[in-house]
């Protein structure tokens, strides 16, 4: 092979890796809802682009994508697009997307399935794979007749779609779905509770949340003993949105369990309340998210060394209707996790308002990043992370210029590993908004995935070939699939 080919192939593979790394930016952080700076239908219609190009241009790359963090969104857009597109694979690809696939619906809301399979059923799509994963993530549910009341509009969508044969007590599964009212009483007990709840409010309560509160509010059931009724059946997010919408004791919070949130979640709880709420509980909030971090850095607790961060609560933080101030509570997240990863006085947290105060941010004023890059910096920290939109605009350019110098000039070596990560999607340049091309930037929604997206981010680099980011997917793959999705993205 002539060098010039070989600097061909070289090319064309970073061509590739520069695009796949774009893709998973998108599919991490961009979910086609309004953004501060674009409406919704730009973002879907570069969302919907991306997927298609990476699905036509780079196929084994687009599946494995489902084995890294990317959100719930853009993980069943590529299971729809995989199925979709079946005939566009080979053998090998198709027996390794199956597996793939697989793992990451075991891992999904079951309603974000069920809608998937309506989806496909809608667009006719119904060849052999397409049944066999159906067949296959029903019967792993651990009880259909659930299913059946919960989610019974997707059930028997699936069922008609893949020609399903449905088991149970005198086939009365199938009876119940198809022919509703068919039976005098049936066998299983929940879906007895469903006939009866018709006119028995006591079997109302045997019901699950979500079907129950239907037959609550036909009852006239009062709301606030019908929910402290239901805690026992309420999934944890059922439980915790519901513990959320009940009205505050004089002084006091909403009766929430700050135990169980995850700590984004958590963040954006915390945000949702007034000041004088946050200044009243300080401590409780603060000990909850502190106690979050730390189950979230997991075996990286204080591994990191010094740390320094520079965290955007800037006006654009306060998001979109539809992400009410995701990005400003990614940042809260952010400095909570990283100061657990750092450990004990090894952390330097810069605001760009300049608040010394994380549990009273709000999003106000400019973004004056490169300001506070600089003041980071001075501190010579091991590790600096940047969280902001990437929207420097006090002065515009300053960032960028900031850290252009300081790799060049000031630190060549790479003493200081700098990354920055960013929770929003800029439709105009299909990926997160970046603010130099030599600091590595990821996508994220989570804060949680931080320590994830830091080793995934220096790919992004360029000092690092295409076949160590095709290695790295590799591993996640196989590690992914071993665990059936187990332990995997959320």
């Amino acid at each position: 092979m002539t060098t010039a080919a070989t600097g061909t192939e070289t090319q064309a593979g970073l061509v590739a890796a520069e695009d796949v790394l774009l893709f998973v930016n998108a599919a991490i952080t961009a979910t086609g809802q309004r953004e501060f700076r674009s409406r919704a239908h730009r973002q879907r219609l570069s969302l919907g682009f991306l997927h298609a190009y990476v699905r036509i241009n780079y196929r084994r790359l687009y599946a494995a994508s489902l084995a890294l963090d990317i959100n719930d969104h853009n993980a069943v857009r590529i299971v729809r697009g995989l199925l979709e597109y079946a005939a566009d694979a080979s053998p090998e690809e198709k027996r390794t997307e199956g597996r793939l696939i697989a793992a990451r619906l075991a891992g999904l809301p079951p309603q974000r399935v069920y809608r998937l399979f309506r989806e496909l059923r809608a667009a006719k799509v119904n060849n052999r794979r397409t049944r066999a994963i159906m067949r296959d993530w029903l019967a792993a549910r651990p009880d259909a007749a659930h299913d059946a009341v919960k989610y019974r509009a997707g059930l028997k969508a699936a069922v008609r779609h893949a020609h399903l044969r449905l088991d149970g007590p005198g086939g009365e599964l199938g009876a119940f779905l198809f022919r509703p009212g068919g039976l005098p009483r049936y066998e299983h007990r929940l879906l007895d509770a469903w006939r009866r709840a018709h006119y028995e409010q006591r079997a109302v309560g045997e019901l699950p949340f979500t079907v129950a509160e239907g037959f609550a509010a036909r009852h006239g059931m009062e709301r606030e003993a019908f929910v402290e009724r239901m805690v026992p059946r309420m999934t944890r997010l059922e439980r915790l949105r519901a513990q959320g919408q009940r009205p505050a004791a004089p002084g006091g919070l909403p009766d929430v369990d700050l135990t169980v949130m995850p700590l984004t979640r958590l963040a954006l709880y915390v945000l949702s309340l007034d000041r004088d709420a946050r200044v009243r509980h300080r401590g409780e909030l603060t000990s909850a998210l502190r106690a979050a971090a730390r189950r979230a850095a997991g075996p990286h607790a204080g591994s990191w060394g010094r740390v320094a961060a520079v965290l955007d609560d800037s006006y654009s933080s306060s998001g979109s209707g539809e992400k009410r101030r995701r990005p400003l509570a990614v940042a809260l997240a952010c400095h909570h996790l990283l100061e657990a990863l750092a450990g004990p006085g090894a952390y330097t947290p810069l605001w760009t308002t300049g608040t010394g105060d994380p549990l009273l941010v709000r999003p106000w004023g400019p973004t004056p990043l490169g300001t506070r890059i600089i003041d980071a910096l001075e501190h010579g920290p091991e590790r600096l992370v940047i969280v902001s939109d990437g929207w420097d605009n006090a002065p515009p350019g300053l960032a960028g210029e900031v850290l252009r110098v300081w790799r060049t000039r000031l630190d060549p070596d790479r003493r200081t590993a700098v990354v920055h990560v960013n929770p929003v999607y800029d439709a105009d340049g299909f990926d997160v908004r970046r603010l130099s091309a030599r600091v590595p930037t990821a996508g994220i929604r989570d804060a949680e995935d931080l320590p994830a997206l830091v080793e995934l981010a220096r790919f992004s680099e360029g000092r690092t070939g295409a076949a160590e980011l095709y290695a790295y997917l590799d591993r996640r793959v196989a590690r992914f699939t071993a665990a059936g999705g187990a332990g995997g993205p959320r």
